[in-house]
């Protein structure tokens, strides 16, 4: 099962919105034939682990950290592959929470004299499976909020500079966290700020898709020679503004191919849940925001992040006006502070890198 744990954790950044799903399938002490899913579309896990094992299959037991599917979808149902490979026992470390699924893959397979053991490293399989968990029962993708901040907490100086508060091998760790996801989001401010490119948004592996990148707009001022826009090529870019933005904008955006979407706003501001669910309706499962401080706060604020991921630079920037990763109103006395579990710290070129998850 660990291997099969192991597997599966090779098809991050590619597979979504599909489960990270990896299947060994053993004779005894032996492994005789294992895969990953890499991307939708392409076989799953277990076939592609019964493949391997062609007739050696028959009889043997195929491990996978997600229950095996009984639908057609993208790919034909697993569970009738394993059955007609002759598979004697399966050990899947979680159910699938997918309606469509939830049981009955198991059930299928019993039904068909497969003996099924469910729930070997069921708390890893969770883990690894947590954002398609979340869009698959919430419609949601799953958040990480990405920062680079001072000990102080601050992202920028009081004149508004910013490059560079950490160093480049922390900046390349984060530049490789976008690849595990299936798009970045950012404020204009950061736009009319740092003009960024977002990049890499060639995906590395030829398996993957493009990163859409994503700009929260609400008056359309996004630059039509911004880096983002003479980039298109590398990475579809999606513009949310309001309703109130500029017609003769839009078009001219549209022209250039910016995709821009009109949001309903939700006190004062572009609606942050209704952007998630058009998102999830687009198939992003895991979504990085790189936002300002004020993003960051809208998202925390409404409860709609998952993630914290901190890169900490041994500088204190100080100012009274310095911008902090979170803005926004804050919390009015230390017991409405928002609370976040500190999972991991690693050290990460000069930087410590703090992992949390919001709870």
């Amino acid at each position: 099962m660990r291997r099969a744990l192991a597997l599966a954790a090779l098809g991050r950044g590619t597979v979504s919105p599909n489960p990270l799903v990896g299947a060994v399938v053993a004779r005894g002490p032996r492994v005789v034939g294992q895969g990953y899913h890499r991307r939708p579309g392409e076989p799953h896990a277990e076939v592609i682990a019964l493949a391997e094992a062609g007739a050696r299959a028959e009889g043997a037991t195929l491990y996978t950290n997600l229950e095996p599917c009984c639908h057609t979808g993208r790919t034909p149902p697993c569970a009738e592959e394993i059955i007609r490979a002759g598979v004697r026992k399966v050990v899947t470390a979680m159910r699938d929470p997918n309606p469509r699924v939830d049981g009955g893959g198991i059930r299928s397979l019993r039904q068909n004299g497969v003996r099924v053991d469910v729930g070997l490293h069921e708390e890893e399989a969770e883990e690894l499976n947590r954002a398609f968990v979340k869009l698959i029962t919430t419609g949601l993708p799953w958040v990480t909020i990405k920062a680079g901040t001072s000990l102080d907490g601050r992202i920028a100086t009081s004149t508004g500079r910013s490059k560079w508060i950490t160093s480049a091998e922390a900046r390349e760790h984060a530049r490789r966290l976008r690849l595990e996801n299936d798009a970045i989001m950012v404020g204009i401010g950061t736009v009319l700020a740092d003009d960024p490119r977002l990049g890499p948004t060639a995906r590395r592996s030829p398996h993957s898709k493009r990163i859409l990148r994503v700009i929260m707009d609400r008056r359309l001022r996004f630059p039509p020679r911004s880096r983002l826009a003479r980039t298109l090529r590398e990475g579809p870019v999606l513009v949310f503004a309001g309703a109130a933005a500029p017609a003769p904008k839009r078009r001219q955006l549209e022209r250039l191919g910016v995709e821009v979407d009109v949001l309903p706003l939700e006190n004062g501001r572009l609606h942050l849940g209704e952007a998630l669910r058009r998102l999830a309706s687009r198939e992003i499962g895991c979504l990085l925001v790189e936002g300002g401080g004020e993003l960051n706060a809208a998202f925390v604020e409404r409860r709609l992040a998952d993630r914290l991921v901190l890169y900490v630079a041994p500088k204190l920037i100080g100012g009274r006006d310095a911008p902090s990763f979170v803005s926004g109103e804050g919390a009015r006395t230390p017991a409405a502070a928002t609370v976040v579990v500190l999972r991991s710290c690693v050290r990460v070129g000069e930087e410590l890198l703090l992992e949390s998850d919001f709870v």
